[in-house]
């Protein structure tokens, strides 16, 4: 059986998500924002947390921990190569590892780009991936440790899963993002039908965070640095995907 999902806003534009198994009763928490409307989902649902994973150390994913520690005593997972930077970690994971959470074997890879020791988690039975700010909705995170060569190698390992698959993201960046695409890749039909819907959805107040990875391989242009289409459209055809990935993220950050 498929994990429950449960969406959780956090500050001005977070996210944390549950996962919860029925069968076994375990529940796990993907980064923590703030520990408030965590709690609350948790008190609402009668769920008893039993792990919590954490994507990176940036504060807007960590600092609410605490509280939820002290109310649960999770196990705490993260990586090892940021484990120096984590809150106290009671399992520090490698890229590659395979890890059972909430009764379901989950896959560990290493994202590096926004961050050095950023990690995804793919849930590959119930088709779910965690990504923060590696892959976001129509965007990826701004490079503040990585290279664009590292983010772009991460962006493929993410590329690769299954396009059923829904993308988790961590922050409602999304209308940002659809306007910045449509200024390179203004001729995606695809795009143009998405933005629109993200419109509607943020005009009714509806997050826009989950998407499935087929959706983002056709609009999102970090995930396009090699497409023909998008290489002509910035006047880059024939360039290496890397570079090409470099000048969008740049265009974006100045955007």
């Amino acid at each position: 059986m498929p994990l429950s999902l449960v969406t959780i806003p956090c500050l001005a534009d977070n996210y944390a998500y549950l996962i919860h198994d029925a069968e076994t009763g375990e529940t796990a928490l993907i980064d923590a924002p703030e520990p408030g409307p965590i709690l609350a989902a948790l008190t609402e649902r009668g769920w008893q947390l039993t792990d919590v994973i954490l994507t990176h150390h940036h504060w807007d994913h960590i600092d609410g921990l605490p509280p939820i520690v002290e109310a649960f005593a999770p196990r705490v997972i993260g990586a090892a190569a940021d484990a120096h930077r984590l809150p106290p970690l009671d399992l520090a994971v490698r890229d590659g590892d395979a890890v059972t959470i909430c009764g379901e074997t989950a896959q560990v890879f290493d994202v590096s780009g926004h961050t050095v020791g950023h990690i995804a988690v793919h849930f590959p039975t119930s088709g779910l991936v965690f990504t923060a700010d590696s892959l976001m909705a129509l965007g990826c995170g701004r490079l503040f440790e990585g290279t664009a060569a590292q983010m772009w190698a991460s962006l493929l390992k993410l590329r690769a899963l299954p396009d059923s698959t829904t993308v988790c993201s961590g922050h409602e960046y999304t209308l940002g993002n659809a306007r910045f695409a449509l200024t390179i890749d203004p001729d995606n039909v695809a795009l143009q039908l998405r933005t629109a819907a993200i419109e509607e959805a943020r005009d009714e107040g509806r997050p826009t965070v989950l998407t499935t990875l087929g959706e983002e391989k056709a609009t999102n242009p970090f995930l396009r640095a090699d497409a023909p289409d998008l290489q002509a459209a910035i006047g880059m055809v024939g360039a290496e995907p890397a570079d090409v990935f470099a000048e969008v993220r740049t265009r974006k950050d100045n955007f």
